[in-house]
């Protein structure tokens, strides 16, 4: 049996995949699954859950491969089939997202977090408080890089909605960081 080294030419791995070479897929899933599994539990609360997304996110991945047009990079690729395989879920969940078209202005913003102030599971765990509406616009927004009019278009609902709904997960992450003491602007936490 013929083994592929792990630093294969990830095009290689990907021609080999669309030929159905199991291996070739095992090491694909292998190399990117820690990473997707960590896109779809940012929107799923649930561990369980947000890996079942991540299984059928590749089933589709593996399904579409011949469709993969090499520009840009296929981890890319593969996270945005996980992206919306984690809003196709929390649609089928029904989440809501309040449907207000309040305008909010760039500035109103809240500051956001600075890097290593907080650690990544705490960050996650104030973001998982978030309703899920106000989670799935932020998390869309700021960290997979939508605009307002892509946002809309995906999750069915107005620009203005989009605005508004990151206003308030912003808002509310602020105010939840300073019930704990802590401050977005500043460089270092409050120690009792």
């Amino acid at each position: 049996m013929k083994i592929i080294s792990l630093h294969s030419n990830e095009k290689q791995l990907i021609k080999k995949s669309i030929k159905g070479d199991p291996q070739a897929q095992k090491l694909l899933y292998e190399k990117f699954s820690p990473k997707m599994l960590g896109v779809c539990r940012q929107y799923i609360k649930d561990l369980h859950f947000a890996e079942d997304v991540m299984v059928h996110g590749f089933v589709k991945v593996f399904n579409h491969l011949n469709s993969y047009e090499h520009r840009g990079s296929f981890e890319g690729w593969v996270r945005a089939i996980m992206v919306r395989e984690s809003i196709s879920y929390l649609r089928k969940k029904q989440f809501v997202v309040y449907d207000d078209d309040a305008v909010v202005a760039e500035g109103e913003a809240p500051a956001s977090i600075s890097e290593g102030l907080l650690d990544v599971e705490y960050v996650q765990h104030l973001i998982d408080g978030l309703p899920e509406g106000y989670k799935a616009v932020f998390l869309l927004y700021v960290i997979e890089g939508y605009g307002h009019k892509e946002i809309a278009e995906m999750l069915d609902i107005t620009e203005g909605t989009s605005k508004s709904q990151l206003f308030k997960a912003r808002k509310m992450l602020q105010e939840n960081l300073s019930l704990k003491g802590m401050s977005p602007k500043s460089k270092s936490v409050n120690k009792k």
